[in-house]
């Protein structure tokens, strides 16, 4: 990752977020579904699930993104530019993951119209809340975490998963691509944490809601286990 030179007010929220990953690490490693993949009992029947309740998380990314960047004022227009290009990158992301889902032995027509599980109602919930506030700056926290898990893990976990289930490649594309781009679009948050953390009740917020993300998409996870 490029060494990024943030203000003191900016590093102050850089370590604070890097303790709420620390901990989203932790809580990572006690879901079943990734406890199995690290001890390399993940199935080619766990990958499709994984799949399809990821599935609605992806797409509502773009939506929540799209909410958040309308929300904030002409005082931070040049917020709303970059939120505005994130959300346009990543709109249609959710159409290689249903690729790889086929690719894998899953019907499209399942992955298309499989309801959310609980973890991400609760998710999506949340975060289209707090998008619908003037001026959400603590987003940025929420982004965070979710940027963060494709640039830390998704490459990892698609190795794994290949390794597991006797994959070439062919159906981990969607992990590999956010393994491999997630990083220019945490190099985008960097730059929102000095213009949007610059005092301490923002960066109470931008920790808070990085927490609620970060326990919610691992509710989001320990879900995929469960039937609807």
């Amino acid at each position: 990752m490029t060494e990024q030179v943030l203000s003191p007010k900016g590093q102050q929220c850089l370590q604070a977020l890097m303790r709420v990953w620390f901990e989203f690490e932790r809580q990572l490693g006690r879901v079943p579904l990734l406890q199995r993949l690290e001890r390399g009992q993940f199935s080619k029947a766990d990958y499709c699930q994984l799949l399809l309740h990821w599935r609605q998380q992806v797409i509502e990314g773009s939506r929540w993104i799209s909410r958040c960047a309308s929300s904030f004022d002409r005082d931070y227009s040049d917020v709303r530019s970059v939120i505005i290009g994130h959300a346009r990158e990543e709109h249609r992301d959710y159409e290689m993951l249903e690729q790889d889902y086929v690719a894998a032995g899953g019907s499209l027509a399942d992955i298309q119209h499989a309801a959310r599980n609980i973890g991400t109602e609760a998710l999506h919930g949340f975060l289209m809340y707090r998008a619908s506030q003037s001026n959400p700056v603590d987003l940025v926290g929420a982004m965070w975490i979710i940027e963060g898990l494709g640039q830390k893990m998704a490459s990892d976990w698609a190795t794994q998963i290949d390794k597991t289930t006797g994959g070439d490649g062919s159906y981990s594309r969607f992990m590999r691509y956010h393994g491999a781009n997630d990083d220019d679009h945490l190099q985008k948050l960097y730059q929102l944490l000095d213009r949007l953390c610059q005092s301490p009740a923002q960066l109470s917020a931008i920790v808070r809601t990085a927490r609620v993300t970060a326990r919610l998409y691992c509710l989001q996870l320990e879900e995929v286990d469960n039937e609807y």
